[in-house]
């Protein structure tokens, strides 16, 4: 049985560090192989226990809103279980378990906020990292929140999604200052 600290060691190894936002096929791979049966206990709430703590709340936000990314990278599974991530950074939060996390950690707990196609949410990542004073992560925030303003939706999961691009978006797409994820 896989415990919250399982999935804190090690998402926050010295080695993953370096992985989180440069993954490999490999790591892809090997994270699936590792974590896609919790991620799937996760969706089914099994591990809902999780949520009475600090450090159980962000293990199972790493689950459903960073490996999916690894996991099903390229496919629309990749964003399947965002909301239940949101739900549970946001029980975290109301409980103020943010203040008790780690501020090296505490960027994870918030990124569901930055990965939601929803205004709302956008503005209160740019207001959970600006709080925080997590200045690198808030450049991305307000990144994101300017993608959403702008379009309503991040366009570079058109294509995973089935969705129709828009000229206004495929214009941007294919520009230099595309963000593509």
């Amino acid at each position: 049985m896989v415990s919250p600290k399982d999935i804190l060691d090690f998402w926050f190894a010295e080695a993953m560090r370096s992985k989180w936002f440069a993954a490999t096929p490999q790591l892809d791979a090997a994270i699936r192989v590792q974590f896609e049966p919790v991620w799937e206990s996760a969706m089914r709430g099994e591990l809902d226990d999780w949520l009475s703590s600090p450090d159980g709340c962000l293990a199972l936000v790493i689950i459903l809103d960073q490996m999916p990314l690894n996991m099903f990278r390229g496919t629309a599974k990749s964003f399947a279980s965002e909301a239940k991530s949101r739900e549970i950074a946001q029980h975290a939060i109301d409980q103020g378990y943010n203040k008790r996390i780690d501020p090296a950690r505490l960027a994870f707990l918030y990124m569901p906020f930055m990965h939601s196609e929803n205004l709302a949410d956008q503005d209160l990542s740019v207001a959970l990292f600006e709080s925080a004073g997590l200045e690198n992560n808030l450049r991305f925030a307000k990144h994101h929140q300017e993608i959403v303003r702008r379009f309503g939706r991040f366009p570079h999961r058109n294509a995973i999604l089935g969705r129709v691009s828009t000229a206004e978006e495929l214009d941007y797409l294919n520009s230099k200052e595309a963000f593509k994820g």
